[in-house]
């Protein structure tokens, strides 16, 4: 048992009060509760009428995912993380056999091969592939710790990345293969990759953006299908697409579902519609409880229940960023940079494309659209952030009995 301090007379100090210190980050886990709230909120009055009979068929299903993710996220949450650096073959190897039997096994659905069918959700492997290949390019990176500055470990990583990326866009599923590209440059840049390397690959992504979508249709070669260039160049010319009457037909206008989003946010003003909401709720904005909740967010609670959910993102952000500078080893920090990159991404695409800034590429909300798999991954990853907050402080704080005895 370790001695007390011993004061100048002589006598046994008693030992400061310890603050409370609760076994999860409990900012994090507020800014996951509060979205998730917000999430049902939404879907109650965005999906009142999408089933015929079944008003609550939305939100009872989302209120499922969010409490096992929940689950999954304190199960993940004690677990050592450092141990899941060994396996990164494995989980390298999971990531692109869940992909590829997507592809063989999956159904479609509005002309994609995403998911496969499972009694409860659909099972998005692209979703879980994100976190997968945070792991496994993070623990690749800690092995070549003493060649994070040469070419070939960009090279490899990259390639890395690059492999189940394309496998994701064939499904197609674009967004998901960006999310997982951007991860993989965050990562080389918080490791510690030559500034040379990162700005050859930010050249690469926009010569290659600039040969599919101008160069290579120009000469008669289309590497996207026709209706994927559409989306991903649409928001550049809003106004020179078809016009569509209030309708809830559908239309294969490229600019009408960002139109109408706009038109949706732009009537929420200050405090939102309530219960007079009419664009969401009419459909007349597709998918408005997956890609485009934002702009159910907006319709009904307008510019303060938009900027609520913003501010909640904005401390989930905030605190995967203090998870990474918190973190014990160099495995900690990566994890915590591909989750705040992955958010980041998605947040700021997904906001972006309902407003009209950024092209449409199917990235969904994070924990604010309906789906089993988006939810829960979401939630996982925020389990490897609370693992890694509380290895940090008992880190700490075995260092400060080190120190204190």
């Amino acid at each position: 048992m370790p001695l007390s301090p011993i004061q100048p007379s002589g006598e046994p100090s008693a030992e400061p009060p310890r603050a409370l210190r609760l076994p999860f980050d409990p900012l994090l886990t507020l800014a996951v509760i509060g979205l998730g709230i917000c999430s049902i909120v939404t879907l109650k009055g965005a999906t009142k009428n999408l089933i015929p009979g079944d008003p609550h068929y939305y939100v009872v299903r989302q209120g499922v995912y969010l409490a096992v993710g929940l689950v999954a996220m304190f199960a993940v949450s004690r677990l050592d993380y450092a141990r899941l650096r060994r396996f990164k073959n494995a989980i390298y190897a999971v990531l692109l056999l869940t992909i590829l039997a997507v592809l063989g096994i999956g159904h479609a659905a509005k002309g994609s091969v995403r998911a496969i069918n499972l009694p409860l959700f659909s099972f998005q492997a692209s979703e879980l592939g994100k976190v997968l290949l945070i792991l496994a390019l993070s623990a690749f990176l800690v092995d070549r710790a003493r060649e994070l500055r040469q070419r070939d470990t960009t090279i490899l990583l990259m390639i890395a990345a690059l492999i189940p990326a394309m496998l994701v866009i064939a499904q197609p599923d674009l967004g998901s293969g960006l999310v997982y590209m951007v991860i993989a440059y965050m990562l080389l840049f918080i490791a510690g990759a030559s500034w040379r390397h990162l700005a050859a690959l930010a050249a690469l992504v926009v010569v290659s953006a600039a040969f599919v979508l101008v160069a290579a249709p120009a000469a008669g070669i289309h590497l996207l299908k026709p209706y994927q260039t559409e989306r991903l160049t649409a928001f550049l010319h809003p106004s020179s697409g078809p016009r569509k009457e209030a309708t809830t037909e559908p239309t294969t206008d490229p600019t009408y579902q960002q139109r109408e989003s706009k038109i949706a946010i732009g009537s929420g003003q200050k405090t939102g519609r309530g219960a007079n909401s009419s664009q969401v709720p009419l459909h007349f904005v597709p998918e408005s409880h997956t890609d485009f909740v934002f702009a159910a967010v907006g319709e009904r609670y307008g510019f303060v229940g938009a900027g609520l959910v913003l501010l909640l993102y904005g401390l989930l952000i905030s605190r995967a960023l203090r998870v990474l500078v918190m973190a014990k080893d160099l495995f900690g920090s990566l994890i915590a940079a591909g989750v705040a990159a992955m958010l980041m991404f998605q947040v700021f695409v997904n906001v972006g494309m309902t407003i009209g800034i950024m092209p449409i590429t199917g990235v969904t909300l994070p924990l604010m659209s309906y789906g089993g798999s988006s939810v829960i991954t979401t939630l996982l990853a925020v389990g490897l952030l609370q693992s890694i907050y509380v290895q940090a402080r008992a880190s700490a704080a075995l260092k400060g009995r080190v120190l204190r005895y």
